[in-house]
């Protein structure tokens, strides 16, 4: 979610990036006697969230040693109170995920707003046409009407999805109005159990009919993203139980909307954070992606253990194969560590391996690479690394099929020389099997 100021910022930022692009526009067994001559034939038989925030979140201390993730029961369906009873057992079951051709299908947060959509022209262009397959952007958390989708830039995400049948939409949805303005965890627990009892259903009810009106009915939902953090008054960590009902609610709401097709993503941070992610994870039920947030912080920390830390990259991975999820990035980016080229290269070779769903770099001042101008190596490393690349296998030359060599054709082997053919026929000889000869004896009468 942006606020007017940080999109404003943004705003500036992508101008002068846009005008360096067009610049460098310019610059796959018979009697005795008789013999019967046989025709001869052939033989043989496969961040901590900054997104989008100007101001970066404080560094916090390393945390104390945690086990990697435990492993967790799989709950069945929620108990969700106050909805009709024949909601829960009726709710369709998730849309299947597709498989991931060639890389993962990817694209960068650019701005909330039109000016999104705007810009990925841009920066395909500055990535040689590469094609960026996903779209994404933020619903405000300032008011409840936020929440609900009444926002104009909808329309124009909308517009961009339907554009090509292989897009992919993705959507931050906040799980409380104010969401950025610092709640404490005694209201934030309050809140938490109101929407677990069902007091902020018609907000979510109206958003999935939104998405359904403007055609997007497969959008992909990042709901309360970070919860294991503290930013955000959609936060877990005031009460877990109550936090995991409500998200259950709210996806039985939306599911519940006739013609929707959405996915789930449950996108913590990387790490421990506040409190460890899989305390708040609701539920295979309910959840179709298993995302991260992962910014390239604290200070000092390698890559290598980034990926081994407790609820880290390796441990993401582990948890999503155990429970069956495809796993995305929806924001990913640099941070704390400056122009890391290392840490790009690492981070895009990690998802080419393990092929998420998605990924979106989080594209602007301290960690993109295109709108940003502090990160020149990592920069070069991005768009190298990108350069040109679809969502499709490379095409291999068909070869040319080298041609089988034919048998010469049977011919008949020549009479013996003491024997005279016969001319009987061809169906006769046919029978037979081949010609009749008759070998000839003479006797002188004297003997």
């Amino acid at each position: 979610m942006v606020t007017e100021h940080k999109r404003a910022r943004v705003r500036g930022l992508a101008v002068c990036a846009a005008a360096v692009v067009a610049s460098g526009a310019l610059a796959s067994g018979p009697a005795a006697g008789v013999e019967v001559m046989k025709a001869a034939g052939p033989s043989g038989p496969a961040p901590t969230r900054p997104a989008p925030a100007a101001t970066a979140p404080a560094a916090r201390p390393a945390p104390a040693p945690v086990p990697l993730v435990p492993t967790l029961p799989v709950p069945g369906p929620p108990a969700l109170p106050g909805l009709p009873t024949p909601l829960v057992p009726e709710l369709p079951k998730p849309p299947k995920i597709p498989a991931v051709l060639g890389g993962p299908a990817f694209g960068a947060f650019l701005s909330s707003d039109a000016d999104g959509v705007t810009r990925m022209p841009l920066l395909s262009h500055w990535l040689g046409g590469a094609e960026l397959r996903v779209g994404h952007t933020y619903l405000p958390g300032n008011e409840w009407s936020d929440i609900e989708g009444d926002v104009d830039f909808l329309d124009s995400w909308a517009r961009w999805r339907n554009e090509k049948a292989d897009r992919l939409f993705v959507l931050n949805v906040p799980l409380q109005e104010r969401n950025e303005e610092g709640v404490p965890d005694d209201e934030v627990g309050r809140l938490l159990r109101q929407g677990a009892a069902g007091e902020f259903d018609h907000h979510f009810r109206a958003l999935a009919e939104r998405l359904v009106r403007l055609k997007v009915p497969d959008t992909v939902l990042v709901l309360g993203w970070e919860m294991n953090g503290t930013t955000y008054t959609h936060r877990c960590g005031p009460d877990p139980e109550a936090w995991k009902k409500y998200w259950n609610r709210i996806v039985a709401v939306m599911r519940s909307v006739p013609g929707q097709k959405f996915r789930f993503d449950f996108a913590p941070s990387r790490g421990r954070d506040d409190v460890p992610w899989t305390k708040c994870y609701p539920g295979d039920g309910t959840v179709d992606i298993i995302g991260m947030d992962s910014y390239d912080q604290p200070a000092g920390m390698t890559f290598d253990q980034q990926v081994k830390e407790p609820y880290g990259l390796q441990a993401q991975v582990d948890f999503a194969k155990a429970h069956g999820k495809p796993i995305s990035y929806p924001e990913w980016g640099l941070f704390r560590n400056g122009d890391n080229a290392e840490w790009m290269r690492r981070m895009l070779a990690w998802m080419d391996e393990h092929k998420p769903l998605y990924n979106t770099l989080t594209d602007y001042c301290p960690h993109g690479v295109w709108q940003c101008d502090d990160n020149p190596k990592s920069s070069r490393v991005y768009q190298s690394f990108l350069f040109g690349r679809t969502d499709e296998p490379t095409p291999r030359p068909t070869p040319t099929p080298t041609p089988t060599p034919k048998p010469p054709a049977p011919t008949a082997p020549p009479p013996p020389s003491d024997c005279s053919p016969l001319d009987l026929g061809s169906w006769v000889e046919h029978w037979l099997g081949g010609k009749l000869c008759v070998r000839f004896d003479w006797w002188p009468r004297d003997r």
